[in-house]
């Protein structure tokens, strides 16, 4: 991708990249949209399920970093901006009794008045800071989705939900990795730094070529891989609950948000631009 495009992508605001969706303009996946405004994962589900996924995002904040809830039957998540959840996510995955049985880019034909919306932390929110560092990120750079893997790490369950988590990876340069492990620290609601960096293997990865989410990565001789926990960890909750019908983003298909990034950074490690 040139670096004009990049920096248009990085240059829409929030706002701009949600009327693109809900116009159904815009049907790429979000990373590197809209510089400086925090991305969440999504996930919708019935009003009876709802304190104990909201307690499993408690016992799991590194995997779902809780950005907004919004009120059973209604579309909005006004903490989070001018947002219809029906239609400002490019591609929804629908979920019933455990099984992915189809993707969309609408909520309206399925939308039901018990439902409730869980806006979840995504990495995409520190990827800013990353780039304007000066650091490459190759997937934004190559126009690709990020990988992501399910992996052996355990969650801690509630109620019907458990599972492994799943993470998402980027490979750097060992220099550039420190630093956007340092970088990524500061940013708890974007679930912070990695929980894993090193050999895929040890934490259950047997292809690191061949992502079970996104798209395969770029890789090159004497990368340091590092591996963030993700919020795509609850779809496989979700697989495990068997609910009649839950629906969350397509992976790499994000909501973006009208808070800005920085409000993800521990008190006291602002980031400063170059």
């Amino acid at each position: 991708m040139s670096t004009e495009s990049v920096a248009a992508k990085a240059s829409m605001s929030a706002s701009e990249v949600r009327q693109m969706i809900r116009e159904g303009s815009l049907r790429v996946p979000t990373t590197g949209f809209a510089e400086g405004f925090m991305q969440a994962n999504l996930v919708i589900l019935p009003e009876r399920h709802a304190s104990d996924f909201r307690l499993f995002c408690e016992r799991n904040a590194k995997s779902c970093p809780l950005l907004g809830i919004g009120k059973p039957g209604d579309p909005g998540l006004p903490e989070l901006g001018s947002i219809d959840i029906r239609t400002d996510v490019a591609r929804y995955r629908v979920y019933r009794s455990g099984e992915h049985t189809e993707t969309i880019a609408n909520l309206s034909d399925i939308w039901r008045d018990d439902l409730v919306t869980f806006a979840l932390g995504c990495s995409f929110s520190f990827e800013s800071a990353i780039l304007r560092a000066g650091i490459d990120i190759r997937h934004i750079s190559a126009n690709r989705n990020v990988a992501m893997y399910a992996t052996n790490l355990p969650t801690n369950p509630a109620g019907p939900f458990a599972g492994s988590m799943v993470v998402s990876m980027r490979a750097f340069r060992p220099a550039d990795a420190i630093q956007a492990i340092i970088l990524s620290d500061r940013y708890p609601l974007a679930h912070g730094a990695p929980v894993h960096i090193g050999d895929p293997a040890d934490i259950g990865i047997k292809d690191i070529i061949r992502p079970d989410y996104g798209d395969p990565p770029v890789i090159e001789p004497g990368d340091i891989l590092g591996f963030w926990a993700c919020g795509v960890t609850p779809q496989l909750a979700l697989q495990e609950a068997k609910l009649d019908l839950a629906i969350t983003h397509e992976p790499g298909f994000m909501l973006v948000t009208d808070l800005p990034a920085d409000l993800a950074v521990t008190p006291g490690k602002e980031t400063r631009r170059n």
